[in-house]
């Protein structure tokens, strides 16, 4: 399909694509053990899920989206990609009408990159930020999701 023709692509089946992307890109961050092949796979479907999203969805679908994306180049351990969308993640979960949950993940996000970047300080700073707006977090099962992500981030 050509980039001229996603207008035609019916809104439910964008979305479930973009979900369906997300998703697969999320399965493949979870595996061990990934070919070279996989992470570039991972990279293109996660860079695909925030294309469809922005076609389909709102500031919080593309707000995931770009944590999404800064996830997979985090874990790859490309900064400079990582911190890119993470940002873009953080400016997307700021606008007015965000989920509660969402700013802390962003915080979250830019913590992984900046650690991954090698800047610690900034990475402890954004993850103190997370921790704090957990507290704001209203549904438990989103502040355990995040506090899940928390958890894992490679700080000291």
């Amino acid at each position: 399909m050509a980039l001229s023709d996603t207008a035609s692509v019916p809104v439910t089946d964008e979305r479930k694509l973009a979900a369906r992307l997300f998703n697969d890109t999320w399965a493949l961050l979870q595996k061990e053990g990934r070919t070279i092949e996989e992470d570039d796979r991972m990279i293109h479907m996660a860079h695909a899920s925030r294309f469809h999203w922005d076609n389909v969805g709102d500031d919080q679908n593309r707000a995931t989206g770009e944590w999404q994306v800064a996830r997979v180049y985090s874990v790859l351990g490309r900064g400079e990609p990582a911190l890119f969308h993470a940002r873009r993640c953080l400016e997307y979960a700021s606008r007015p009408g965000a989920d509660d949950w969402l700013t802390a993940s962003a915080y979250e996000g830019l913590a992984r990159a900046q650690a991954i970047s090698g800047d610690p300080g900034a990475a402890r700073d954004s993850r103190d930020t997370a921790l704090r707006l957990l507290e704001r977090i209203a549904d438990p099962q989103d502040r355990k999701v995040v506090e899940g992500d928390i958890d894992t981030l490679p700080i000291p």
